[in-house]
Formats: C-alpha cells, sequence, structure tokens
C-alpha cells in the first residue's frame, strides 16, 4: 500500500482556506493527483484542506471522506521562553534541543511542558485514527509492525497539515516527532509517500520514498510557497518572520 500525505496549499489562516496562490497551488496539485489510481482519498476537516481537495475532487469527480483526526495537531502548550509559539513546533533550536527526551520517541511527551497538557492523549488520538483506517485498508498494527491480513498495492491519500503530517510519519516510522516539526519542511501541497514493505508473508513495515515533493509546482514554473520555514540568514528580512 502507498500512502500520499498531501499539506494543504498556501494558507490564509485568517478565514482558515488559501491565500491566491494556495489556490494555484491547488489547481496545480490536482493535475498531479487526478492522473493517479487512487483508492481512497481522506480530508482534514479544516477549510484549508477541504480547499486544497476541491480541484482534486472536481477533476476526478471523488470526495474525500473526513476525518476529524487529520485536523492539525495543535495542543496548546505554556510557552517554555517568551519567544517560543504555543504550539509544538515554531520553538527556537535553543529551546527545545537542551533536552535528550525531546529526541526519544516514548519520552518526548513526558517532558513537563506536554505532560501539562497530557500531549500523549493528543498524539495517541491521532495514532489511534491512523491505525484504524491502514486497518481498513489490510493492516492491522502489532506492537512496532503491521499485520498484512489483506496485502495490497492501493494508493490511499490524506490531505492535512505539516504539524500533523510529522505526527503521522513518527508513528509509522517510529520516531520523536520533535526531530521532523524542527527539522523537516513540508512546503504547500508538497506530497510526502510512503509504502508498505512485506519481506516476509504477512508482516508489514513502512518505508518514506520522498518527503515535501513539490515536483508538480516546479513542472509548472511555480516556485513553492515559503510557508513552513525560517529565514535562511538571520539579516534576509523578506524571509524572517518571527
Amino acid at each position: 500500500m502507498k500512502l500520499l500525505i498531501v499539506r494543504h496549499g498556501d494558507p490564509d489562516y485568517s478565514i482558515d482556506s488559501l491565500t491566491e496562490t494556495g489556490w494555484r497551488e491547488a489547481e496545480l496539485l490536482s493535475d498531479r493527483l487526478s492522473r493517479l489510481e487512487v483508492k481512497a482519498f481522506y480530508c482534514s476537516p479544516l477549510g484549508r484542506a477541504r480547499d486544497t481537495f476541491r480541484a482534486t475532487g472536481k477533476k476526478t469527480g471523488r470526495e474525500a471522506e473526513i476525518l476529524p483526526w487529520l485536523r492539525e495537531f495543535d495542543p496548546i502548550v505554556d510557552k517554555p521562553t517568551p519567544s517560543a509559539a504555543p504550539n509544538a513546533w515554531d520553538w527556537l533550536p535553543q529551546e527545545w534541543t537542551a533536552e535528550p527526551d525531546f529526541y526519544d520517541k516514548d519520552r518526548w511527551y513526558r517532558v513537563p511542558v506536554f505532560a501539562a497538557v497530557d500531549m500523549r492523549a493528543s498524539a495517541g488520538e491521532v495514532w489511534n485514527g491512523l491505525d484504524a483506517l491502514l486497518a481498513r485498508h489490510g493492516y492491522v498494527r502489532e506492537g512496532n509492525l503491521y499485520r498484512a491480513l489483506a496485502p495490497n498495492e492501493d494508493t490511499i491519500v490524506l490531505v492535512c497539515h505539516f504539524g500533523l503530517e510529522c505526527m503521522l510519519l513518527s508513528h509509522l516510522l517510529g520516531i520523536s516527532p520533535m526531530p521532523l516539526w524542527h527539522g523537516a519542511c513540508a512546503a504547500p501541497t508538497s506530497v510526502t509517500t510512503v509504502v508498505t514493505e512485506e519481506r516476509r508473508p504477512g508482516i508489514a513495515s513502512f518505508r518514506m520514498l520522498s518527503f515535501g515533493d513539490v515536483s508538480h509546482l516546479y513542472a509548472a514554473g511555480q516556485a513553492p510557497s515559503f510557508a513552513a520555514r525560517f529565514c535562511e540568514t538571520y539579516d534576509n528580512r523578506e524571509q524572517r518572520h518571527d
């Protein structure tokens, strides 16, 4: 099975929709997705994700099933420093890298700032939702692997959000989401591809083939939006937004 995890287009957060650029990105994304043989589409309930899927749905004549747990992962935390954001992924490097437990897949949510808001329960909602969906498609989680009860090469598409995408990958790959949140960038309408590998009968694991692919934008001469990145150099004022 192949999972395509798609981030929404360039967002206008003030109206939970897309910017003019975001609508253009969504159209180019639809050119890519509409050429694929997709078993099922799933989408976050938030407007910016649903609007991103709209062009694909129109071109394919398909609808996306709305899954509440695909909404952005954004438990509000007490900021560790005045400059930190209230979510988990816009902190300065010096605000989180000094804590070894943030790199541990079984301890990151036990750090006091996360334990205070029961981050494990929030993460569990996403992970349990993902496992229930995979079970519907033939793969049942057992420990850190999946039992391939109905092995297949179907493609399913998840239209969601950057923070949520990192939560999905943390579960599938067995890693903490913190290095993903702070060390990776999925540009708007980027596509991350994760596939099952069944090297022995009935036992499956997941491998990430690509992260944040925006080739559909480059092919159309559209530069990726800068959303989800910070300034490459501090004196670049056009990129500095924190």
